[in-house]
Parts: C-alpha cells; structure tokens; sequence
C-alpha cells in the first residue's frame, strides 16, 4: 500500500511536468529544450552547480559529450558557466533565469500541492510529513547526494552577487 502509494504521488508530478513540457505554449518558444536536454537541466539543477566532470561522473557519460550537452544548453541560454572561487580552473554549471522560468513550470504544480497540504494536514501532521520525507531523503537514499537547501541557495546568491 506504501509503494504504490508513493509510487502514485511519483507519477502525477512527473506525469504533470511532462505534459507541461509538450504542452504547446513551451512547444512555440525559441530554442526550447529537447527531452534530452530537459532531462540533463533537470540532473544538473538537482546537482547544485556541479562542474562538467561531476556532471558527467554523475550520468556516467564521458566528459566531452558532457561539455557537448552543456555547450548546447549554453547556447541556447539556459546554463551559464560560472568560475569557482575556490579553484579558479574550475567552472560550475548554473541554470539561467531562461530554465528557471520554464522549470518554474513543474515547480509552481509543487507550490499548489504544497499549500493544498498544509490547507488539509494540521501543522504537527504537515512537519511530521516533512521530518519523515527529510529523513527518507537524507538517511534512505544515500545513492543519489543532493545539497542542502540551505547550500544550494546560499552558493546562489553568491554567484549571482558576481
């Protein structure tokens, strides 16, 4: 009942963000993104700003298909690379505010869920759901690393303070 469960609420929000990304008001814009392309904005926005070798180390792709994708992406306006500070040979890969807008798409389908929740759920049941799904991102699902929020957002600001 828990999978399936789960696996239900999975594929809603995946299903709704695909049809977003057919729908035929992205279909129209310039340049827009290929499923692909899609996919490979959507690893590398999860990533946190990861460079082209972690990018690629993560899709298990060698590096120069994975500077071909990202080449792509940048010509098309939805990445930006951006030197680190810490090694000045590095850069990290940053979505523009071009993806941000089209990603918003999927993420705006999250916000309403999200109020629906807490409109439905007291507010000890919606934290408990949120410390029960931080724990089962943190401690259950170890193969895939994410940043912290707060890390994600904090090296944001930094970089777009540049």
């Amino acid at each position: 009942m828990l999978r399936d469960s789960f696996e239900q609420i999975y594929a809603k929000f995946k299903l709704h963000f695909y049809r977003q990304v057919f729908s035929s008001s992205l279909q129209s814009r310039e340049a827009t993104l290929t499923t692909v392309e899609t996919f490979c904005m959507e690893i590398i926005h999860a990533m946190g700003h990861p460079t082209i070798n972690e990018f690629a180390n993560f899709i298990e792709i060698s590096s120069p298909n994975a500077a071909y994708k990202v080449n792509s992406l940048i010509q098309k306006g939805y990445l930006e690379k951006v030197q680190s500070e810490n090694d000045r040979r590095e850069y990290h890969l940053y979505p523009t505010e071009k993806y941000l807008k089209y990603y918003n798409v999927s993420y705006n389908y999250l916000d309403r869920v999200m109020e629906r929740i807490q409109g439905h759920f007291t507010p000890e049941q919606t934290k408990q759901l949120s410390q029960m799904l931080e724990e089962i991102c943190d401690e259950l699902m170890p193969e895939i690393p994410l940043p912290k929020l707060k890390e994600a957002s904090s090296e944001k600001s930094s970089a777009a303070n540049k």
